[in-house]
């Protein structure tokens, strides 16, 4: 289904919109709608060929076969189309503009709750050691207390490696489809990560002996 941002002939239109700027074929078409609406919506081919049918048959778009590849451009009746609905088509813009936005924003709380999370892990991993050593006697237990720290910084380690990849992977899926990255969420990030870091050296020093 169309996001809301294409009520009934929209898409219509910015189909002859996308065509304006150049001459395409049907999957460069679908693709440049992915990317437009930030990933929000991919149109299948029996959604978009039929209605590129449609625009020829009214005779706003015509079609070449280049090899096994047709290519739609728009002609000067589509052109002049456009231009009578400026007004719709601006809106329609406005409105995919709004759906990236909101797709950034909630980039941008999904940094941040993972980085509150990894926050609050950390934190309880080290009350916990502390909690631990207190309750064993040092000399005793000085063997198995490096063991376990070398599992937990092996935990630590792949925490780490796990967040960076789920992170770089929602960030570079978002970019790839269209999405705008603004500096705030990166700056967004690059606090919260600082924040991790100190709270896990405060962390670390109170677990000195």
């Amino acid at each position: 289904m169309a996001p809301a941002v294409f009520s009934h002939g929209d898409l219509r239109l910015y189909l002859l919109s996308l065509l304006n700027e150049a001459p395409q074929h049907g999957y460069g078409i679908i693709q440049a709608l992915t990317d437009r609406t930030g990933g929000t919506y991919t149109p299948s081919a029996g959604t978009i060929y039929p209605r590129l049918a449609k625009l020829e048959e009214e005779g706003l778009v015509t079609k070449t076969v280049e090899g096994r590849t047709t290519i739609y451009a728009i002609t000067d009746a589509g052109r002049a189309e456009l231009e009578s609905r400026s007004a719709d088509l601006e809106g329609i813009e406005e409105g995919l503009s709004d759906s990236v936005r909101l797709i950034a924003t909630e980039v941008r709380q999904s940094v941040k709750e993972a980085m509150r999370s990894l926050r609050a892990d950390l934190a309880t991993a080290a009350q916990e050691e502390r909690r631990a050593a207190k309750k064993q006697p040092r000399a005793e237990g000085l063997g198995d207390e490096r063991v376990t720290s070398r599992e937990n910084l092996q935990r630590a380690d792949a925490a780490i490696n796990a967040f960076r990849a789920q992170v770089r992977t929602d960030l570079r899926t978002h970019v790839a489809r269209g999405g705008l990255l603004e500096a705030s969420v990166v700056t967004g990030l690059e606090r919260a990560l600082d924040d991790a870091a100190h709270e896990i050296t405060r962390a670390l020093a109170a677990a000195r002996p």
